[in-house]
């Protein structure tokens, strides 16, 4: 992990801990796609609380010189961060259990692998 990965991924799981996002979960991507290092995924307790999670985390991101671009906002039950080094995705938990993200790429991983 470089220094710029390390310094993003920590601001990332800082803001969204601050926050009061939930179930915060980190998957190293490494090797597994050339999307990115790292996928961050956290639940917001509400479409507003998903909003406000993603509008904090885009502000922290700016102020600390890390470019990032996202979509999703207008619904707010899903909103996807892209930070290029790590790729964020903050859910209602409903959606979030629908999609279960954790799960799909945890079996990539386990198709890479053999």
């Amino acid at each position: 992990m470089t220094k710029t990965d390390k310094s993003l991924l920590e601001l990332v799981q800082k803001v969204l801990d601050d926050n009061k996002a939930e179930d915060i979960v980190t998957i190293d991507l490494k090797g597994k796609t050339s999307i990115a290092n790292y996928m961050v995924i956290a639940s917001g307790t509400s479409n507003r609380h998903v909003a406000s999670l993603a509008d904090k985390l885009k502000y922290e991101l700016k102020q600390n010189g890390f470019s990032c671009s996202s979509e999703g906002e207008e619904k707010a039950n899903w909103v996807l961060i892209d930070a290029f080094d790590v790729i964020v995705h903050i859910f209602c938990p409903e959606v979030r259990d629908f999609y279960n993200l954790e799960k799909m790429w945890g079996s990539i991983a386990e198709m890479r692998k053999a």
